[in-house]
């Protein structure tokens, strides 16, 4: 029964970890007292030469100011433990379950993945780096009112300093995150670890799961002109062209890519071939050598041209740029009177919505089961009520029974205007968890707790076979991993 209990607080801790880890990352640059490059570089070399391992018995610890813990490359200072305790009530968080012993923990763990992660090869390319510095700085920028006040902010005398600083910060990002998702990469679960896994709840402890609906839609999109199409294929060619004659490819991502998500970023998008993509986009990213660029070819999100950055196994590093052909408003208003139609159609019981929904809707990815949209969080068809998107919630909430929505606008996150009908095709009331209707819930939260196992095995051996040295000051800490190598 006390398996059962701490697999669930095992599976809340590491949501907590990866909150604290973005927090960290977002806002770990408060600013330290001015140090001199070199002395930090002679502290790193001291604290090894001279601190020994703490698995080395009867040896006399030395102590170095500043030095909180060294794990191989990287040496954590006090004061970066101090300043992640400050970012952290600064953004809101309570310290009421923060202690100083778990804050040098969590930093010492991101460093021991960005440790292995350098020697394993994992690479991170300097230019998806910049990318993530220039995107964040200009957010926070945005949310302090200027450059000169996030400089103020953070007690940083200029934005170069800013930006070395984070790059540094970004860098041990990128590191952890992908030795991460490389521990768990091949972890599986059999439907026999899942039903174990749920048996082991006590009944009177399993989950309790909220109000769910099942949402069916109906999307109809105009189709732009002829003339339309063949001028964004034809703007595509000629960036083609002058990224091969020695323009950047980034800097046409950002001055002219509707994809708002990457073009800040230069199109930037690193990827892998089990990432839910437009086949399209796939199929070409795939096929293309390192530094080649693509012909213009259509998903169903627009034109786009493709250029391999940096090919890493089976994952890659692409620039795309996106264009949209323009949709007149007439175009849209016809759009507006074929789902009117349509509605009129279903009401009148002439088809039903799904039969609608699988001769009609525009909409490829909910089109072929009948309209039924998918929960990215689950990818099952079920949308827990308290956890909808609002604006999806604020459009369905109002529809009563077997009632269907108006023609709804609809934007998608490039900016297409399209029009769309809602219908709750299904409602299951709060519950108990139960193990035929909530399999995949329940399976997402054992393929989790076996994650979690994994990652406390491959962190137990890592630290075996890595140089680490706490501050005496330190060796009263409870930690949670054995950094002490007791």
């Amino acid at each position: 029964m006390q398996l059962s209990k701490n697999s669930l607080k095992l599976i809340n801790n590491m949501k907590r970890s990866i909150y604290v880890l973005m927090l960290l990352v977002a806002f770990g640059m408060q600013a330290q007292e001015k140090e001199d490059a070199t002395m930090v570089s002679e502290t790193m070399t001291e604290a090894k030469t001279q601190v020994k391992d703490s698995t080395t018995p009867n040896t006399q610890r030395v102590k170095i100011d500043g030095v909180a813990a060294v794990v191989g490359d990287f040496v954590i200072l006090d004061s970066d433990v101090d300043k992640f305790l400050l970012d952290l009530k600064q953004q809101g968080v309570s310290s009421a379950d923060l202690t100083k012993c778990g804050l040098l923990g969590k930093l010492m763990e991101d460093k021991l993945y960005a440790h292995q992660a350098i020697q394993d090869s994992i690479e991170v390319s300097p230019g998806e780096i910049r990318d993530r510095v220039n995107q964040n700085i200009e957010y926070f920028s945005q949310q302090t009112g200027g450059m000169e006040n996030l400089l103020k902010f953070y007690a940083i005398e200029d934005e170069a300093t800013l930006r070395k600083r984070l790059t540094e910060i970004t860098k041990v990002q990128f590191l952890t995150n992908r030795m991460q998702s490389k521990v768990v990469r091949d972890v599986e679960i059999t439907p026999e670890e899942v039903r174990q896994f749920f048996e082991k709840i006590p009944v009177d402890q399993r989950p309790v799961i909220g109000v769910e609906l099942e949402v069916s839609q109906i999307i109809i999109a105009p189709e732009p002109s002829e003339e339309a199409v063949n001028k964004v294929i034809q703007k595509l060619k000629d960036i083609k062209a002058e990224v091969e004659g020695g323009s950047s490819f980034g800097t046409k991502a950002i001055l002219y890519s509707k994809d708002r998500a990457s073009g800040r970023q230069g199109g930037l998008m690193p990827i892998n071939k089990r990432m839910s993509l437009a086949k399209e986009f796939k199929d070409v990213a795939f096929s293309l050598q390192q530094g080649e660029i693509s012909d213009p070819f259509e998903t169903e999100f627009g034109w786009h041209i493709v250029m391999v950055d940096k090919v890493r196994g089976q994952e890659r590093d692409v620039r795309h740029i996106l264009l949209i052909p323009e949709v007149t408003n007439d175009r849209l208003e016809e759009a507006r009177k074929e789902i009117d139609t349509l509605r009129t159609r279903i009401v009148a019981g002439e088809l039903t919505f799904e039969e609608a929904a699988r001769s009609f809707s525009d909409d490829k990815e909910t089109r072929n089961n009948g309209g039924k949209l998918i929960n990215p969080a689950t990818f099952d068809t079920r949308f827990e009520l308290t956890k909808m998107d609002p604006e999806q919630y604020s459009q369905i909430e109002p529809l009563k029974g077997d009632e269907i929505s108006i023609p709804l606008i609809d934007e998608t996150r490039t900016g297409q205007k399209r029009f769309k009908l809602l219908k709750v095709t299904n409602r299951f009331d709060e519950h108990v968890a139960d193990y035929s209707k909530d399999y995949i819930k329940i399976k997402s939260l054992a393929l989790k707790e076996k994650q979690l196992k994994e990652v406390g095995k491959w962190i137990k051996q890592k630290i075996e076979d890595t140089y680490i040295n706490v501050n005496s000051e330190n060796r009263n800490c409870e930690f949670q991993n054995n950094w002490l190598k007791k």
